[in-house]
């Protein structure tokens, strides 16, 4: 005789399963920290062990014997402002009067210099208009200033000076406005300030969309995104880069328009990203993903136990081994065929990891190892194409200084607003990646765009 299954036993039964899964979940939420996730290490729970410990190397503090110098660097001859020559005038042995000019057989002096900033006071233009009388018909004839004049009271300098504070450092417009008085001696007016970020904004219009177009175009790209706040409401600033320019975009969502504002529509060339699914429109040969993402999703496997934690150690183990062999790759001392040489073992183990993860009894892991499984080829991009490197490091470098913008100042507060911020930090992070002065090319551009022109290219030399 069949045994017929209770209708409330199976009832309880399923209840059961969900509250375990559930209390799963919120098990493994708990144990989420900046080690086993993208949690920042700020925002670690209570408890946490910090992302990296460093042992104790029981040595002093400061450089160790036998460390290269770092010594203070002297400026050339032309920055010299002035030279004091310090001579000797007896001989320490026979106390006899010497030359004060060198002989042929005199070393070269020793140098030693020292920086001082003077008093800085800015340089101000006064523009008068007179009147005069006509002496045969006493008629009044008055000058009038110039409209090219009277349309800006702040010069190219000054004004990319006082954006560069803000869009570079962080400075807030009344830190700004602080600055140009206390530091400058010049007082300005906080609507200045605005204004004078709307007019360098404009100039740097043409420069935005150059750096824009040459990520588009590179065969090489690394890209991210982070949150942004217009009036409070949640919008997304997208970052791309390659080895020699950056460029920024805020849009209104994190999905396909949004990669689009930022890659076009027809996206070129390897991308590198993490595995936000808006990148699966790219196809797995061409993309490379972050393996320091997954390095923290093993560890989170680890940390969480159950009868997957095998998947999250033997992930740790390919990890540790696959980074060795790039960092000697890295410093030369391996060749590119020699590194695909170690790599096809971990490709190899790395697939039957996924498989068996995909196989086992933890949904949790069962769905991480069987979506990285669809996504496998692009893991090792980096082991057959120049310039792409296993982890998105570089990317998330540039889109810290707009991560601490963001926390600074909470996003922005107008259209106008975001668009100086992602020209701004396009132009500067260019700047850095190309070794060459934000300032001088800020004050350039400006400069430009007040007399009409085009703003100089952000990538000459390219």
């Amino acid at each position: 005789m069949e045994r017929q299954d209770c209708p409330g036993c199976s009832a309880r039964d399923a209840r059961i399963a969900e509250l375990e899964r559930r209390l799963s979940e919120l098990e493994a939420r708990l144990k989420t920290n900046a080690a086993n996730s993208s949690t920042p290490p700020s925002a670690n729970p209570l408890g946490a062990s910090p992302p990296v410990t460093k042992k104790k190397s029981g040595r002093r503090r400061g450089g160790q014997p036998g460390h290269p110098p770092h010594l203070k660097q002297l400026l050339p001859p032309e920055r010299v402002t002035r030279t004091e020559s310090i001579v000797p005038q007896v001989c320490e042995n026979c106390e006899a009067p010497l030359p004060q000019a060198a002989g042929p057989s005199d070393p070269d002096p020793k140098r030693f210099q020292v920086v001082e900033l003077p008093p800085i006071v800015a340089t101000v233009i006064e523009y008068q208009a007179h009147s005069r009388t006509c002496p045969c018909c006493g008629v009044l004839t008055e000058a009038t200033i110039p409209a090219a004049i009277r349309a800006h009271s702040v010069g190219p300098r000054l004004t990319a000076t006082l954006s560069y504070f803000s869009g570079c450092h962080g400075v807030s417009k009344r830190g700004v406005e602080e600055i140009a008085e206390a530091v400058l001696g010049v007082p300005i007016a906080l609507g200045t300030v605005a204004n004078l970020e709307q007019e360098v904004s404009a100039a740097l219009e043409s420069a935005h969309a150059e750096a824009l177009e040459a990520v588009r175009q590179a065969d090489v790209k690394y890209a991210d995104e982070t949150s942004w706040k217009v009036w409070g409401q949640l919008c997304w600033l997208w970052a791309a880069a390659t080895a020699g320019v950056a460029a920024f975009v805020i849009h209104a969502r994190r999905g396909a328009q949004g990669l689009a504002a930022l890659l076009g529509e027809t996206i070129n060339g390897v991308v590198h990203s993490d595995r936000w699914h808006v990148y699966l429109q790219v196809p797995e040969e061409r993309r490379q993903l972050c393996w320091a993402h997954l390095k923290r999703d093993f560890q989170k496997i680890v940390d969480c136990g159950g009868p997957s934690v095998f998947v999250g150690r033997r992930g740790l183990r390919i990890v540790r081994e696959l980074f060795a062999a790039w960092h000697a790759f890295a410093a030369s001392a391996i060749s590119r065929r020699r590194l695909q040489e170690l790599i096809a073992p971990l490709e190899r183990r790395w697939s039957k990891t996924l498989l068996e993860g995909a196989l086992g009894t933890d949904p949790r892991v069962a769905k991480f190892c069987a979506n990285l499984i669809h996504l496998e080829p692009a893991l090792w991009t980096f082991a057959r194409v120049e310039n792409v490197e296993p982890t998105n490091n570089f990317m998330e470098r540039l889109v810290r200084l707009a991560v601490l913008w963001r926390r600074r100042s909470f996003g922005c507060n107008s259209a106008a607003g975001c668009r100086f911020v992602e020209r701004i930090l396009t132009v500067i992070q260019t700047c850095r990646l190309r070794e060459n002065n934000p300032l001088e090319y800020l004050a350039t551009a400006v400069n430009a765009h007040r007399s009409g022109k085009l703003c100089p290219s952000l990538l000459a030399g390219c």
